[in-house]
């Protein structure tokens, strides 16, 4: 099977550094090529609880999309994200992008809609992928977050991952 681009959404908001350190390690293992967006705090937005930790990942794949999202949730599973007595969300995952698919897929909706909704997914998809089209608009994801009127807080913060700082000093508050 050809290599897929996939674009993926991360966010945590219960013990979020060690959440999404161990979701970037299972990702690295499933994903090829994989690069990550800078890391950016927000405020909780459609969910009650403590501000999250955004990024975005993008990587290669030769699974089926279903597999691949069948794969992020064991991912999320081992992570917390279905245990009883978890407090916030420990780990989520949402396929962005898969290549260039756009419907709905098993439930599942490409490109998903967030990309254009939020803030802490379009911006680190501006950074990650600048140049990339969102396939239902056919814009890239640059011209989205120039154009977006998005009224959301977020900042940009440090992140440190396999001793590899994520988030640029020149963007984190000083």
């Amino acid at each position: 099977m050809p290599l897929t681009r996939v674009l993926l959404g991360l966010g945590s908001n219960s013990r979020r550094e060690q959440n999404l350190a161990a979701g970037l390690d299972a990702l690295e293992r499933l994903l090829g090529d994989m690069r990550c967006s800078p890391v950016f705090e927000s405020l909780a937005v459609g969910y009650k609880g403590e501000n999250f930790y955004n990024l975005v990942v993008s990587g290669t794949t030769e699974l089926p999309l279903m597999e691949l999202d069948r794969r992020l949730k064991f991912i999320e599973a081992d992570n917390g994200r279905y245990a009883p007595d978890r407090k916030g969300l420990p780990l989520d995952i949402d396929v962005l992008l898969y290549d260039d698919l756009v419907g709905n897929f098993h439930g599942l909706e490409l490109p998903r809609p967030e990309t254009l909704k939020n803030a802490f997914v379009l911006w680190p998809l501006s950074l990650l992928a600048p140049d990339v089209m969102h396939p239902g608009t056919g814009r890239s994801f640059a011209e989205l977050w120039r154009e977006s009127n998005i009224d959301q807080q977020l900042w940009p913060v440090s992140f440190c991952w396999k001793g590899s700082e994520l988030t640029p000093a020149a963007m984190r508050p000083q």
